[in-house]
């Protein structure tokens, strides 16, 4: 395997795929919502880079790691130059299919996303068109998917693993997409010419750009472990691989293990200041601020497993934070469209 990579607050994975942690306004645990949008993007830092500040068992993963506040909700957003299949874990529970960790993809259940058709994923697999969203725990409640999944709470952190496209397949997708680009290049040129057409037509193909539509001493001492639980349920579908069977590679291209820091262990390991606190909900709906309703009419959504629609909400551990909700009004909720950097160091998990 490749080693990941960082550019800014990007994780590359091997093979064209982009990763970024999204902030973003946590969902009352009860109803289910639009899409709320991101709230900028959460630094991301290489363990490596800190090896006298953090933990011994983070410098045996290796990976990255991202401030996060105690019941902070956030998003992933993705990106690839070309088709792969990406596996998501929380706490080495597969957020997609809610089975253990594999080294190995399944169809059956999906254990994997496929970009770039799915841009983003908010929450775990939950629901038949919805997900529940990704929400810091801290590990030992059995507050976690991890936790209530498996019983044990021992990881914690996200898990990413990128596989490829086969040969054949991916020089077949190259060959079609350079037809396409030269077709749309010919019809941008006729129409130029005529008159009805001055701008650069639109990728063929393309699928929705989410950044821009959603974005907005002695020895280290242990740290204050950090899982993901889930909050409120939310509009989004998690598509079903409409690829041939065979089509992706058999080995990973690579895999990156992310850690979640609180925000006072943050600043002892990097000397960084955290991020600010998360937006209050009731000011963030008085703002104005949009959500966001996605539908890709050719997706087929997958449907979740009794393993993760049992998963319970993290208010059933820590309580209600007894914060007013105020639902969008309509006009809020916009309708979206159908490597540089260091090597990341990869260790055991």
């Amino acid at each position: 395997m490749d080693a990941a990579r960082i550019d800014g607050n990007t994780l590359l994975l091997p093979g064209g795929v982009r990763v970024r942690f999204i902030r973003t306004l946590r969902l009352p645990e009860t109803g289910t919502h639009p899409l709320p949008p991101g709230l900028g993007e959460f630094p991301v830092r290489r363990v490596e880079d800190y090896a006298r500040t953090v933990p011994d068992e983070w410098r045996a993963r290796g990976g990255v790691m991202v401030p996060v506040y105690l019941r902070e909700a956030l998003w992933l957003s993705f990106g690839a130059s070309e088709p792969a299949a990406l596996q998501v874990g929380v706490g080495k529970v597969c957020a997609v299919s809610g089975r253990p960790w594999s080294s190995r993809l399944t169809r059956n259940p999906q254990n994997y996303v496929v970009l770039p058709r799915q841009p983003w994923l908010d929450g775990i697999n939950s629901g038949r068109g919805t997900v529940r969203q990704f929400v810091a725990v801290p590990l030992g409640l059995g507050a976690t998917v991890e936790g209530q999944v498996t019983g044990e709470e021992v990881w914690g952190g996200v898990q990413l693993q990128a596989f490829p496209l086969r040969e054949a397949p991916l020089a077949k997708w190259r060959e079609e997409e350079r037809r396409k680009r030269e077709q749309a290049l010919e019809i941008a040129r006729s129409r130029a010419g005529s008159g009805l057409y001055g701008g650069a037509p639109p990728a063929p193909g393309a699928a929705p750009a989410p950044a821009m539509a959603r974005a907005a001493g002695g020895p280290p001492p242990s740290a204050p472990a950090m899982g993901l639980g889930v909050g409120g349920s939310m509009r989004q579908e998690v598509y079903r691989d409409d690829w041939p069977r065979g089509s992706w590679a058999k080995e990973p291209a690579g895999r990156v293990f992310v850690h979640l820091v609180t925000p006072p262990q943050w600043r002892r390991i990097t000397g960084e200041a955290p991020p600010p606190s998360p937006v209050d909900r009731a000011a963030y709906t008085e703002a104005g601020l949009p959500w966001f309703d996605y539908y890709d009419q050719d997706g087929e959504d997958l449907a979740p497993t009794d393993t993760l629609g049992g998963v319970k909400p993290a208010g059933d551990w820590l309580g209600d934070d007894h914060e007013p909700w105020q639902q969008p009004s309509p006009h809020q909720v916009k309708p979206l469209g159908d490597a540089p950097g260091r090597p990341v160091q990869d260790g055991d998990w």
